[in-house]
Parts: structure tokens; C-alpha cells; sequence
């Protein structure tokens, strides 16, 4: 069942509307990142100001172009980490038309739904973000602590909450909030194995910014397989 949906997903990806989500969701993430360095930057460059005194030293006035060229590195570091997370969360803000564009192709006998409320799905994917970055971080200490199993560490967490959110934000377009978290609830495992599926390319350069929309399209089929009145591909 997860191959197939998988694998329906995947011929869908040249879908117009598949990359109009991935450009739209990309640019987004890349204005964030840079907000956040100019944000950064501006602070750094506030506590260092233009000069500070150093014992045995004296006087310097380099140390807030030290400093902010020290901040653009980190920020350079923290994106490698955070592009797909940040990625993730801004693409599940249009999950929407990911899945419309599933359901239009492969089950078009279905009603029409009542797309998520724009403010309904910013607190879903600010809180999405919350915990993956969140989680993410946390985990850094059992890589460092278990190195040879960080990549298993790494895709079973982000399998985990992948495929926990996707399901979840797919689910609730035909079921709602509450049959949708039944449904999870009931096939967790199958899902956590689907998320994993999602997560392995995530480490993967590049292929990883495709993750966002090949997980909601194939989390969307998958809704469809699992719910209790299921529509059926044509």
C-alpha cells in the first residue's frame, strides 16, 4: 500500500501545480532564512558595537565586523539544517493544493472539500515547525552520543513526525480534525513507515527540497487507502 502511493505520487511530479507549490514554497523559505540572518546580524551587530575594549589590548573597533561575519557563517551552517525543516513546514501551508491536484487526477469522483482556513493552517505548520526544529535539535546530542546509528536515529524521528503531520494535515480535508487523528491513531505504523520512506531522501542534497510535496501527495493517496470509505483511483 505505502509503494503505491509512493509510487502514484512519484508520477505526478512533473504535475504543474506540484511546481508551483515547490517554487512558491522555496522562495518563501529562502526570504525567511535571509530575515533571520538580517535579524541576527542586526543584534550582533548591536551588542558588539562599533568599538570594545580588550584587556592588554586596548581599544578595537573590528570586532562587530568580526562578529557579523562570524553570524553569517553560523547562518550558513544552521541552514544546512533547517532549509527542509523550514521547507516542510511553509510547503504544508499549501498542502491544499497538492492534494486537490492528487485527487483531481486520481480520484475525481470525489465532492468538492472546503479548503483549510489560512489562519487554521499557519498555527498547523508554525506549530509543525516548532517541533521539527525542535526535535531536530534535540537529537544532535543522540549523534553525537550514538554516531553510527545518527542516520537511523535521523529518519526514524523525522519519519516519525513527517508522517504524522502529513497524514494528519491530508486526512483532515475529508475526515476532520477528529477523524483524522482516529485514523492515525489506528494505523500509526503503517504511517511512521510511510514518513521513513519520506525521510531517507531527506538526506539527500537537492532531492530533499522535494520531500515536502512528494510526502503530501503520498500521504494524500494514502489517506484514501486507509479511510473507512475510501475513493477509489480511476
Amino acid at each position: 500500500m505505502i509503494l503505491t502511493a509512493f509510487s502514484k505520487a512519484l508520477g505526478q511530479m512533473g504535475d504543474p501545480r506540484f511546481r508551483r507549490v515547490l517554487l512558491l514554497g522555496l522562495a518563501l523559505t529562502v526570504a525567511l532564512l535571509f530575515a533571520a540572518y538580517a535579524l541576527v546580524f542586526g543584534l550582533v551587530s548591536w551588542a558588539a558595537g562599533d568599538t570594545m575594549t580588550l584587556p592588554l589590548v586596548g581599544e578595537v573597533t573590528w570586532v562587530d565586523d568580526l562578529l557579523g561575519w562570524s553570524s553569517l557563517i553560523a547562518m550558513l551552517v544552521m541552514s544546512i539544517f533547517l532549509m527542509v525543516p523550514v521547507a516542510s513546514a511553509i510547503i504544508s501551508l499549501f498542502l491544499d493544493d497538492v492534494a486537490a491536484a492528487v485527487e483531481a487526477r486520481h480520484y475525481p469522483q470525489l465532492p468538492p472539500v472546503t479548503p483549510m482556513g489560512w489562519l487554521e493552517a499557519l498555527r498547523d505548520s508554525v506549530g509543525f515547525l516548532g517541533v521539527l526544529i525542535g526535535a531536530n535539535l534535540l537529537a544532535i546530542v543522540l549523534y553525537i552520543a550514538l554516531p553510527f546509528g545518527a542516520f537511523a536515529i535521523f529518519w526514524g524521528l523525522n519519519g516519525y513526525l513527517l508522517g504524522r503531520e502529513y497524514f494528519q494535515l491530508a486526512a483532515m480535508r475529508r475526515l476532520g480534525r477528529a477523524g483524522a487523528r482516529d485514523l492515525r491513531r489506528r494505523h500509526w505504523l503503517r504511517i511512521w513507515g510511510a514518513g521513513v520512506l519520506m525521510a531517507i531522501p531527506l538526506s539527500v542534497p537537492l532531492v530533499n527540497l522535494l520531500i515536502p510535496i512528494l510526502g503530501a501527495a503520498t500521504f494524500t493517496h494514502l489517506v484514501h487507502a486507509l479511510r473507512p470509505d475510501p475513493g477509489r483511483s480511476a
